[in-house]
């Protein structure tokens, strides 16, 4: 477990960091002219969550020194990304009222996720054809 958390601290980071953002309370920028473009919200969820999806294939690499290709590794990464999107948006309903949770930003995070998915397996097929 300690070997684990040991590859795994850019991903812990990252992850605490995308809590933050998404808890903290936004500016009101209204008043000074600047606007974001509308749909700005999700596609910083799934920027977020496509890192997170790297970081943690990257640390799962390290930690196993190759490349393999293993699909329960692909399924603890759903599971830990999902639960974690899921309690960013519970903790926006219940607790961080100023915020607004919404299921597209959940899916937003999948799909993030999933681009994170696509992105090591199709980066890494021509590794597992030779064997």
């Amino acid at each position: 477990m300690l070997k684990t958390l040991r590859y795994q601290y850019l991903s812990i980071l990252w992850a605490t960091f995308v809590v933050i953002i998404c808890e903290i309370p936004t500016a009101d920028v209204s008043g000074s002219g600047f606007t974001f473009f509308e749909g700005f919200d999700k596609l910083a969820h799934t920027g977020f969550f496509f890192v997170l999806t790297v970081l943690l294939f990257h640390g799962k690499i390290k930690e196993q020194g190759s490349y393999t290709y293993r699909t329960l590794t692909i399924f603890k990464i759903l599971g830990i990304t999902l639960f974690l999107g899921s309690a960013i948006e519970i903790l926006q309903l219940e607790i961080f009222t100023y915020r607004s949770a919404e299921w597209w930003d959940l899916f937003a995070d999948m799909t993030g996720v999933g681009m994170g998915i696509f992105g090591y397996i199709f980066l890494h097929r021509g590794q597992f054809d030779e064997k």
